[in-house]
């Protein structure tokens, strides 16, 4: 099996960045190691904290952020980061290239029952003229990334990563401890019987999404004339893992609750890294109505509604728009 430095030069990463992303590989291994020992650890369970989202933080949500910036500003490579947990951004070296964001643990509420979490990430280049505390240099559409992905921490230890030149999944190796490639630039089945989305929340939806779900689970009676199973694990990483390897469907649409809050998951952190992967595997990623990496952000914690997965599904979602 290939490691992930071949096949990152073979996919002509520059070594500054094939170097950066070591490291920060080197942090996620560690966490899955915290996550690993559980509860033998004393790592499960809240705070008496709340993160700058207002959400009550775990233990291993605290531990994961700390051990990533700590790695990060150590290696001379980050400029600045920008994180979940975080409330503005953190800077690191003055002449580093490049700007990190990361959700250091996806899905974290699931370590108390030993579910699937996972670590998101994006990198950009850093504009060299601004400073390392400017919380401007991440406004950046996600076009402009260079590498992002996801760590998976399930029954293996699994990577999705893409540089711009497909999406590839990788498998940590516990032997020696290096991510070997097990499925190269892998594609998303255009086509779908699966669909992800958090059910509960459907009085909130807007009409289009109603309509569309609810002709889903009308099933082969429906005008779709064929039945559909949903699927969700609660946290992203697990749901886009699923639809990169088997195909599906992951909304978190627009939700009426807080019209001044245009969706749950944050751009920087969530939605354009996964979109990246998506694309790169040959699916879609819109917000409803438009690219999600064509979304110019306002600031870093933006938030905005998901609609990713298998191409012709995405689409065909997508025309209730309209």
């Amino acid at each position: 099996m290939k490691r992930l430095n071949s096949q990152l030069q073979q996919d002509g990463a520059p070594v500054e960045l094939i170097l950066l992303i070591r490291t920060l590989l080197a942090a996620c291994k560690e966490i899955s190691f915290r996550v690993s020992q559980g509860e033998l650890a004393g790592v499960l369970g809240s705070t008496l904290s709340e993160n700058v989202q207002g959400e009550t933080q775990k233990k291993l949500d605290v531990i994961s952020n700390q051990i990533l910036k700590d790695t990060l500003r150590e290696s001379g490579y980050v400029k600045a980061i920008s994180s979940e947990e975080e409330e503005d951004v953190v800077p690191c070296s003055p002449d580093g290239n490049y700007l990190v964001s990361f959700d250091p643990l996806d899905g974290s509420s699931n370590t108390e029952i030993n579910s699937l979490i996972g670590t998101i990430f994006s990198i950009t280049h850093a504009p060299q003229w601004m400073k390392p505390d400017d919380p401007s240099a991440f406004l950046q559409p996600g076009t402009q990334m260079v590498a992002a992905g996801y760590v998976l921490y399930g029954p293996s230890t699994m990577l999705a990563m893409t540089t711009g030149r497909g999406t590839h999944l990788y498998t940590l190796d516990k032997t020696h401890g290096g991510f070997l490639l097990t499925t190269a630039d892998i594609q998303v089945p255009k086509q779908t019987a699966e669909f992800a989305i958090n059910a509960s929340n459907q009085r909130h939806w807007e009409a289009p999404i109603q309509k569309y779900i609810s002709e889903l689970m009308a099933g082969t009676e429906g005008p779709r004339k064929k039945d559909y199973n949903m699927r969700w694990v609660a946290a992203m990483v697990g749901d886009i893992h699923r639809v990169l390897c088997r195909g599906g469907i992951f909304m978190y649409p627009f939700d009426k609750r807080n019209p001044e809050i245009p969706g749950k998951l944050r751009l920087l952190y969530e939605a354009n890294p996964m979109a990246f992967l998506m694309e790169q595997a040959g699916g879609l990623a819109s917000t409803g109505h438009g690219r999600i990496m064509e979304v110019m952000p306002s600031e870093i914690h933006q938030r905005v509604p998901v609609l990713l997965g298998s191409k012709e599904e995405v689409e065909h979602c997508l025309k209730y728009h309209k």
